[in-house]
């Protein structure tokens, strides 16, 4: 009997509910600072007032998932690193939820502006750092294996909106070698997670030639990738409404899943934590990844929702003065 589309649909249903673009995207956040946090003293507490673990928490609100970062040799020497991430892994094991492995290939921050080598790596030549990458990947994944805990998805750097490790890796430089290290990246979590999704992830969701300029770059040179993350912090979009920086953001997702061929997900948004609408804006951004064509919109990820106003100058959280998740959280319900 020729099947239907709906019972086609009804059938994926039962593995994936995005196969037909009714699935809501899987809903988390980064919570790389939690063990930081926690070792300050510095408790969370939930809607209601009541004193959690941040999992605890993040489950309540309806969130499924963590991201976590890893630095190759942490300035602390402890904080983000391989040791690190392990502990927190095993945490999100327990809590029953998916995993995120963010490599920035950097002792420290990488982002749009900084991409600085490790200090250990700073004079290696391109073949060294192929297989720095390499080894540092398959390093911390072999650990988080042995721990047994499974990795669902793994960013092979972050924010990389002109590459990473500059100047070797520099896209405006040399985008081949920036595309043949994300190829080192990408087989490296291959050959210790085979079925995890890797995800070349940029920031400013909104700036669709960016975002153009890289992928068109890395398909030329022959790199390879699962999913397109972006990072989407609306009310910081020079130029733009949240409301505008939210439709260019859409806009830029269709064209990625068009354009590649490839799933896409947010995975980084913030707002301010005392925004009169920041529930309004997190939602209409969550509404709008299960918007992308053809259910490829696979997932959001909220940045740092634990943290209280001004923790490492950061106020893009979403816990008030008194550590209290704030309503916010709700957008996720």
């Amino acid at each position: 009997m020729k099947k239907t589309f709906l019972s086609l649909c009804i059938g994926a249903v039962l593995s994936t509910s995005a196969a037909c673009g009714w699935g809501a995207p899987v809903k988390g956040a980064d919570v790389s600072w939690t063990s930081e946090i926690e070792a300050n003293g510095i408790s969370y507490y939930n809607r209601n007032g009541v004193k959690k673990d941040i999992l605890a928490i993040m489950k309540e609100q309806g969130m499924t998932a963590v991201r976590l970062r890893v630095w190759v040799n942490p300035a602390d020497g402890w904080y983000n690193s391989t040791q690190d991430v392990v502990a927190k892994a095993k945490r999100v094991k327990a809590a029953g939820m998916k995993l995120m492995i963010d490599f920035h290939y950097s002792d420290t921050w990488a982002d749009p502006g900084h991409q600085t080598k490790p200090a250990a790596w700073n004079s290696y030549s391109l073949q060294q750092l192929m297989d720095a990458v390499w080894n540092s990947t398959r390093y911390t994944l072999q650990a988080v294996k042995d721990a047994g805990v499974t990795v669902d998805w793994v960013q092979v750097g972050n924010e990389t909106n002109n590459g990473m490790l500059w100047n070797e890796g520099k896209a405006s430089v040399n985008m081949k070698n920036y595309a043949w290290l994300t190829n080192t990246g990408y087989n490296a979590v291959k050959s210790i997670y085979s079925s995890a999704k890797v995800v070349v992830h940029l920031a400013n969701c909104h700036d669709n030639a960016n975002f153009r300029w890289i992928f068109d770059g890395l398909k030329t040179n022959g790199a390879k990738f699962d999913i397109i993350g972006a990072s989407s912090y609306p009310t910081n979009a020079t130029g733009y409404t949240w409301q505008a920086a939210n439709s260019a953001c859409l806009n830029n997702l269709n064209d990625m899943v068009a354009r590649y061929a490839v799933p896409v997900m947010i995975s980084e948004i913030g707002v301010p934590w005392d925004h009169a609408q920041a529930q309004t804006i997190v939602k209409d951004m969550i509404t709008k990844v299960g918007q992308v064509s053809g259910g490829k919109g696979i997932g959001i990820f909220y940045w740092e929702p634990q943290a209280r106003p001004g923790w490492k100058g950061y106020t893009l959280g979403a816990m008030d003065n008194n550590g209290k998740a704030t309503a916010v959280w709700d957008a996720f319900k």
